[in-house]
């Protein structure tokens, strides 16, 4: 990084002199203002990287308003492993050329829900919002959308009111993950889901029930347990269901977790995964890649969906209509595929 000013902090100012041209130029070509020529955007940002330029936030937010900040709120999420860093990654991709930060905001359930989100909407702490595990009629998505703040969920409602968000194909995991089952012979299925308050829920369940339907075979919801509960009660709970009478021969996962503990279930139980209970998990770190034996699984990209939600939030913040920032990832095969 090069020196300025024998120490002194570089400032806009600072660019326009070694670009010749004017300070308001370089405000609004930092801002990637279209009507600045793009080779003089270019050459703006190379110097401003050169001499170590870093915004006045204070400035900003006095002259526009803005804080220049996305905040994440980001809830335990032990269903799937390294969901927040998995998040943050891609969000952080997608604002690494812009003059956004990210602010992350843990939400452990102590509060009633929605009152972070209301502390940041009140005291103005960001220009948009990002959250997820969603709920039908989610209290959060109605407040944000009554405030007319910015924001954008990973997952969906079932409000009549359209508001962005980026999801998972959960419906279509689900159909997938049974067919493949009843496709290796499984003939009695079963699947663990989220909690009921959960929005996916109902798309796992549908895309399920579709599947073992259309094919006729025996099937069962694991009642006892969800995706939320712990691992030794997940444990627990297919362990009792193996031993008791007519067990299932094929089990779909949609967690990560629940998939390890079906997993020790399956063993401890003295069946054989793959041969007496078929399994296939969603997973989205790649852990089960490297299980032995092997299982199915399906893939769900969570980087890519944090960059997702952070481009189409910023989007939304520029004014951009909310129908065209809704969108719905596809099911992988393998990461990246």
């Amino acid at each position: 990084m090069m020196q300025v000013n024998g120490g002194a902090r570089p400032t806009q100012r600072t660019i326009a002199e070694r670009a010749g041209v004017s300070v308001a130029a370089v405000s609004r070509a930092l801002a990637d203002d279209p009507k600045i020529a793009e080779h003089t955007r270019a050459q703006i940002k190379e110097i401003a990287a050169q001499i170590g330029y870093i915004p006045d936030r204070a400035a900003q937010r006095l002259r526009t308003g803005r804080t220049q900040v996305i905040n994440l709120i980001l809830p335990p999420h032990e269903e799937i492993f390294g969901f927040g860093t998995s998040l943050i990654s891609g969000i952080s991709r997608a604002l690494s050329a812009t003059s956004y930060h990210l602010v992350v905001t843990p939400d452990f359930g102590l509060e009633e829900q929605g009152n972070v989100i209301e502390r940041v909407v009140q005291n103005r702490l960001a220009d948009g919002i990002i959250f997820s595990r969603t709920a039908p009629h989610d209290r959060r998505v109605r407040y944000l959308l009554e405030a007319d703040f910015p924001f954008i969920c990973h997952g969906r409602t079932e409000l009549a009111t359209p508001h962005p968000y980026v999801d998972f194909d959960n419906f279509e995991f689900a159909r997938q993950a049974t067919e493949q089952l009843v496709g290796s012979g499984a003939e009695r299925l079963a699947i663990v889901l989220p909690p009921e308050n959960l929005t996916f829920r109902q798309h796992l369940l549908h895309g399920f029930m579709t599947a073992v339907r259309a094919v006729g075979v025996a099937h069962e919801i694991v009642d006892s347990v969800s995706l939320d509960s712990d691992a030794a009660a997940l444990k627990s709970a297919m362990q009792d269901r193996f031993h008791a009478g007519s067990p299932p021969d094929g089990l779909v996962c949609p967690g990560e977790m629940a998939g390890l503990a079906a997993l020790a279930a399956v063993q401890d139980t003295g069946l054989v995964p793959g041969r007496d209970v078929k399994l296939v998990i969603k997973q989205a770190s790649g852990v089960f890649d490297l299980v032995r034996p092997k299982v199915g699984s399906l893939y769900e990209d969570l980087e890519g969906a944090g960059f997702e939600l952070a481009t189409r939030l910023l989007r939304r913040i520029a004014g951009e209509p909310v129908e065209s920032l809704q969108h719905v990832q596809r099911v992988l095969g393998a990461p990246g595929r």
